[in-house]
């Protein structure tokens, strides 16, 4: 049979100490004095106990990880940018903890103090608000490696990967506009959010620069999922006046927008047309294909992960900030509106 691995009883019984003697002597903190420490790290070696090893050095930073918190990692934009600094943190022989904030400031703010308490040397971060960010704040304080990701927090001077939302949104307004259509509707999420906030932003500039007036009627709020949006879509389009045109401002919201389209006998392009902010696989084998504003996410989160180590090797200096362009994919999901 094989042993069972050594425990913290058995070193302290071993070197006749109280457990939690053993373990203020095996991982630092308290007083022990330096002849029954000498005795417990025997113990320990003797015994093989691991334990010991591996808190010592998460508590001193020695261990070779970086945490990384995003926002709902259900989504596949998020999914694949944890996958790509995975990969990149794994061929730089680091490793990598994931945590998912649900787009909840204080889950934001709990994990990354659990994760501070592990040492971590570093952190790409995914912030949920621009407002409350006296913890990101804490991290430059402290002089900790932290790279935003998706999203930037005015007053925070850290580096910064993005993309140019506001003009991605543009760009699909502006579109829909050309091929006729005014009652644009738009289905969005928190505007706590800076993605959110800045796509919203587009939307309405672009409507203006036409001379056509916003109006909160053709604007239904969600959350990001594809639940929420089913119902969000189903509200917008039981109007009098539903819009002519939609556009989401995610891929999550996208999908749910489809299946409340198909519940409600709502045919794309031929009833409403649609724009989905996100690229994502099922966009191409809808009939139609729906056109989407597409983001360069293979891009996005190896150039977080490569900022962070950058700055982890000490060969970065003043903070950067990238800031990808957005690409509208046309397809068949739009079509020209006659009526007008």
């Amino acid at each position: 049979m094989a042993q069972k691995p050594a425990t913290l009883k058995d070193v302290a019984a071993f070197a006749n100490v109280s457990r939690a003697t053993a373990a203020r002597a095996l991982n630092s903190y308290g007083y022990v004095g330096d002849e029954t420490a000498q005795r417990v790290q025997e113990a320990a070696e003797k015994l093989g106990y691991r334990g010991n090893r591996l808190a010592q050095a998460l508590r001193n930073g020695q261990l070779p990880i970086i945490g990384c918190i995003l926002g709902d990692i259900q989504n596949p934009f998020f999914a694949r940018i944890a996958h790509d600094i995975e990969a990149l943190a794994r061929r730089s022989r680091y490793n990598l903890i994931i945590g998912s904030s649900e787009e909840q400031l204080e889950q934001e703010v709990s994990l990354l103090a659990s994760l501070q308490s592990l040492s971590i040397r570093g952190f790409i971060v995914a912030p949920t608000s621009d407002e409350n960010n006296i913890h990101l704040k804490r991290l430059i304080e402290e002089n900790v490696p932290l790279v935003l990701i998706d999203r930037v927090v005015q007053g925070i001077d850290c580096d910064s990967v993005v993309v140019d939302n506001e003009g991605g949104a543009r760009k699909a307004i502006e579109y829909l506009i050309a091929m006729g259509h005014r009652r644009i509707g738009l289905l969005q999420d928190d505007t706590r959010i800076f993605t959110s906030r800045a796509r919203l932003s587009g939307y309405q500039s672009a409507l203006v620069a036409a001379g056509i007036n916003p109006d909160d009627r053709m604007i239904s709020v969600s959350q990001s999922t594809v639940e929420h949006a089913i119902d969000a879509t189903i509200r917008l389009f039981s109007q009098k006046s539903p819009p002519t045109a939609l556009f989401t401002v995610d891929s999550l919201m996208t999908q749910g927008a489809l299946l409340a389209f198909r519940s409600m006998g709502i045919s794309i392009p031929h009833d409403v047309s649609l724009i989905g902010f996100d690229d994502f696989n099922l966009a191409t084998f809808t009939d139609p294909q729906i056109t989407v504003v597409a983001q360069p996410v293979s891009e996005i989160g190896l150039a977080a992960a490569r900022l962070l180590f950058e700055r982890l090797s000490g060969h970065s200096r003043q903070t950067r900030q990238i800031r990808f362009e957005t690409k509208l994919l046309v397809r068949g999901s739009v079509s020209r509106r006659q009526d007008v």
